[in-house]
């Protein structure tokens, strides 16, 4: 325990990676007490992942039951499936209940104290608390803000919770609207573009930039886009944003070009779901207190180490981790940030490796990718005077696959072809999301193809789809 402070750690934000850094601290032997305004598990438990995965999973069973020729394939016939869409919503609610009670008992059990209210920074190793019960100040000699993020929409765009509506109240699944706009194609709209469709729901799916899923590989997209979208009942636009969305019964949607800005169309539909990404939930955190400006998109300035800079420099004991600090919005990679900045406050010097933390969109199937783009290696490549080599293989090639009658999908292998290093593995197809933490660990630790090309993995699993790009690879 540090002489003089309440807590050797205080963290403002009980999301996931608040309740990972508290985990990891007490492990150290830190008194830590977490601080909380909201629901605990923050937007992935309440209103982001898990929600959003369990009714994933329903969707996809009645999409699998009703996929006649797939279920021929494999010589089964299924009658009429019908679905309760209240059941499957509380499928989702009850999953967030159970995730939340674990988190909080896991905190408790761990002498965590939790103390519900409004935190923000009021000085040097202080933290302010406004309770139902009053105001109370804390000392603390390291403090780490993970305030999270929130969903961003843009001007023009008005949402009602219910006609008109963001992530948040989409995983609660209130309706199934005959006709929804999506306006975005990254993670979540795809996601949702998934479970809608599923579910019976006719798609308009809005991106504003010249391409769906303009985050991803482009080898990537393409096939996704062939599997994802085109078979199902989904319409799209690209270089086209919702210039103004009016809540109602229809919802009305004006369109414009974004480049010139000119009107192109109006939709009169059932329901919209504003899927443009998220921003940082930063307001009134006391920053100012400490000489700390945000930058200009409002996230937390921070160095590898998670500490947050003043002008460059590191303000002593002020840390940030998660989506408030805008270097990679994902669960995950708050909790790796936590740890790191833990790591960080126990004297054991430790930097975030980004490059090696992978994403996944829970698609029909998946996408995941680790690392560099084609067009981001090809960057780095230029710069620095080396050649990449791109090695692809298919899971129309893959034995499990095909048994699964699962074969659309590609597994993508990015390397420096002077050393071999992986630079960036991307994986569409069945189980993506899992087969993707070999490609991690290959990035993490560095490794080359010529390594990698000599594994034996399994015989029949999925993991040869990775077996086979990384002996193309040696071969090319």
């Amino acid at each position: 325990m540090s002489q003089g402070f309440d807590y050797d750690l205080l963290i403002i934000g009980a999301g996931v990676g608040g309740h990972g850094a508290a985990l990891h601290a007490v492990s150290c032997g830190l008194k830590t007490a977490i601080v909380e305004a909201g629901d605990m598990g923050g937007t992935c438990v309440n209103r982001g992942c898990i929600p959003s995965k369990a009714l994933l999973a329903a969707s996809g069973r009645v999409r699998d039951l009703r996929n006649a020729h797939h279920l021929k394939t494999l010589g089964i016939q299924v009658g009429n499936v019908d679905f309760d869409r209240q059941a499957i919503a509380d499928h989702a609610g009850n999953l967030v209940a159970k995730i939340q009670g674990d988190l909080t008992n896991s905190l408790k059990r761990l002498k965590v104290d939790i103390i519900r209210g409004w935190g923000k920074v009021v000085g040097n190793q202080k933290v302010s608390v406004v309770t139902d019960s009053g105001e109370k100040t804390f000392t603390a000699k390291d403090i780490i803000l993970s305030p999270g993020s929130v969903p961003f929409v843009p001007p023009g765009i008005e949402v009602d919770g219910k006609t008109v509506f963001t992530s948040d109240q989409g995983v609660k699944l209130e309706s199934l609207p005959d006709w929804v706009a999506i306006i975005g194609s990254g993670y979540i709209g795809l996601e949702f573009s998934d479970i809608y469709s599923a579910l019976g729901c006719e798609i308009t799916m809005i991106e504003a930039l010249p391409q769906l899923m303009p985050g991803f590989d482009r080898d990537i997209a393409k096939l996704a886009q062939r599997v994802l979208i085109t078979p199902r009942d989904i319409e799209t636009y690209t270089g086209i944003y919702a210039k103004k969305v009016i809540p109602g019964s229809p919802v009305i949607i004006e369109l414009a070009n974004f480049e010139t800005k000119e009107d192109v169309d109006v939709l009169e539909v059932d329901a919209c779901l504003v899927a443009t990404g998220r921003i940082p939930a930063t307001k009134d955190l006391g920053l100012e207190s400490v000489g700390v400006e945000l930058n200009k998109r409002n996230f937390i300035p921070v160095n590898d180490t998670m500490a947050v800079l003043s002008g460059g420099e590191v303000v002593p004991h002020l840390w940030a981790i998660g989506d408030a600090t805008g270097k990679m919005m994902l669960a995950h990679a708050a909790s790796a940030q936590g740890i790191i900045a833990v790591e960080n406050i126990c004297g054991r010097t430790k930097e975030v490796d980004y490059q090696a933390i992978p994403a996944a969109a829970f698609t029909h199937p998946e996408v995941s990718y680790v690392g560099m783009t084609e067009v981001q290696a090809k960057e780095k490549a230029s710069a620095e005077g080396f050649e990449i080599g791109v090695s692809k293989s298919y899971f129309k090639g893959n034995s499990k696959a095909l048994a699964e009658a699962e074969a659309d999908g590609i597994a993508k292998v990015i390397y420096r072809k002077d050393t071999g290093e992986v630079l960036g593995v991307h994986i569409f197809g069945i189980h993506a999301s899992d087969l993707i933490h070999e490609a991690s660990s290959a990035i993490a630790n560095r490794q080359q193809v010529q390594n990698l090309a000599h594994l034996v993995h399994a015989h029949p699993t999925l993991s040869e789809v990775l077996d086979e790009a990384y002996k193309r690879a040696v071969v090319s």
